[in-house]
């Protein structure tokens, strides 16, 4: 198995909000690390691979070295999806690998 992996990945572990595009109810997770290119979440959504996936991640002062939250606004497509791991603190959640198609940075007030 080749690695498809691009960018350095940042083992953050930051509270994320996803949206579904084919899907009127939104998800919450944690991020498990994070890359320009994509993102790996541990959430309780379903999201099938292939699919169009929205989501923020909202970046606290402590990491961008401001004064207030930084929220990024992503647009993506889900690329791997890995099951529940029965026995660890988040047996309920999934993993779910994202690429970055496209992203804004949003100033929080």
């Amino acid at each position: 198995m080749t690695e498809a992996r691009t960018g350095k990945r940042f083992p953050l572990h930051l509270p994320i909000k996803i949206h579904a595009e084919d899907s009127s109810s939104d998800a919450s997770g944690i991020t498990s690390n994070l890359s320009a290119a994509g993102v790996y979440i541990r959430a309780e959504a379903a999201l099938e691979i292939g699919s169009p996936v929205e989501f923020e991640i909202t970046l606290p002062p402590e990491v961008t070295g401001g004064k207030q939250d930084v929220t990024i606004h992503c647009h993506g497509r889900v690329v791997r999806t890995d099951d529940p791991t029965a026995g660890t603190p988040q047996a309920e959640s999934r993993g779910v690998a994202c690429v970055i198609d496209s992203y804004e940075f949003v100033r929080n007030s």
